[in-house]
């Protein structure tokens, strides 16, 4: 009975190398966020943005109304924010105050809104969608302003653009972001999109399903998976466990004692793993995913496939340059001919 104890114990240790045959390549797989250009959210500039727009449509509703124009205080609510901005220190109390001003402003208009539509005014869809914008804005803020905090679920930062959300990176100098989080599998040199999403996600969640896309399109699994610390829970052990899969990182848990860990095969798992950082930085400074520009959420998605596609074509470019490289070498071998990347 004790004999079958510790062969159980055996069994379940992450450490031990996956038991499998018929594998083969190495599958490289890692997550970052793709920012989009809109200003960094403060909570008093984008209330007083909501309240410009909220002013832009009552003035639309007032172009069919024949009833007399209400009164908004705009400009009282442009001095004050003025002098938010304007001041050289923005402390704790300011900035509650210029928020509750604005939270006032701006919930006069929501309510002014609602009187013209109940008259019977109509507004666009387009008029419609930035309204139900303004509605969510004020909702959250007016909870993070109740409630002292400055989180709250599927927060909107961007007026124009409110399908964003932060994406907590605890990066150097970006601790957090402000656009999609992408996956991305590197694979033979080539770069594929797995997922992407504007909502922060785990993105261990999307490992089994990267690895069932690579089965599905090679006809086996993965010999190995070469990905950070986040990918190593204890559900994705067990899957590349069971499909003789080896998951490069250390083992979950505090070393046990008298471990011998191979360090060389690390050492060379690290370096091999670069390549895919290495994707991303040419995604970012020549494939505009450093800052995607693009306003709808759809045009969003294009700009990230798009930039994957054209880190492929480069390395088919690279590759065609190295062969007609050879090639000129071949006919005129007396010359000096180099490659320029």
């Amino acid at each position: 009975m004790r004999r079958l104890i510790i062969e159980e114990n055996k069994d379940d240790d992450d450490s031990n190398p996956p038991t499998g045959g018929g594998n083969s390549g190495t599958l490289i797989v890692d997550a970052t966020c793709a920012p989009s250009e809109i200003r960094f959210p403060q909570d008093v500039s984008l209330l007083d943005e909501a309240r410009e727009n909220a002013e832009q449509i009552i003035d639309a509703l007032q172009e069919q109304s024949t009833e007399k124009k209400p009164r908004t205080y705009r400009n009282k609510a442009h001095k004050d924010s003025l002098k938010y901005i304007r001041s050289r220190k923005h402390t704790e109390k300011k900035t509650r105050e210029a928020i509750r001003k604005q939270l006032q402003y701006l919930r006069r208009d929501l309510s002014i809104i609602d009187a013209m539509l109940r008259s019977g005014l109509k507004l666009s869809p387009k008029q419609q969608l930035r309204l139900e914008t303004l509605r969510k804005i004020y909702e959250q803020q007016k909870y993070m302003y109740d409630n002292h905090t400055h989180s709250v679920p599927d927060r909107i930062v961007s007026i124009s653009q409110p399908f964003i959300r932060p994406i907590v990176r605890g990066k150097a100098g970006k601790p957090v972001e402000f656009g999609a989080k992408l996956d991305i599998s590197v694979s033979d040199g080539w770069t594929r999109l797995e997922y992407w999403s504007f909502d922060a996600y785990n993105e261990a969640t999307k490992l089994i399903e990267t690895i069932e896309r690579y089965r599905a399109r090679e006809g086996h699994y993965p010999e190995r998976v070469l990905a950070d610390k986040i990918y190593r829970n204890r559900e994705n052990l067990g899957y590349c466990k069971l499909h003789g899969i080896r998951l490069s990182g250390p083992a979950l848990g505090r070393p046990k004692k008298d471990e011998q860990r191979d360090r060389r095969q690390t050492y060379l798992d690290q370096n091999e793993r670069i390549e895919v950082e290495r994707q991303f930085s040419l995604a970012k400074r020549k494939c505009n995913l450093g800052k995607v520009k693009t306003k709808l959420e759809e045009s969003v998605g294009f700009t990230l496939a798009m930039s994957i596609v054209v880190l492929n074509l480069r390395k088919i470019q690279r590759t065609l340059s190295r062969l007609l490289l050879q090639l000129l070498r071949y006919l005129w071998p007396q010359q000096k001919l180099t490659f320029v990347q």
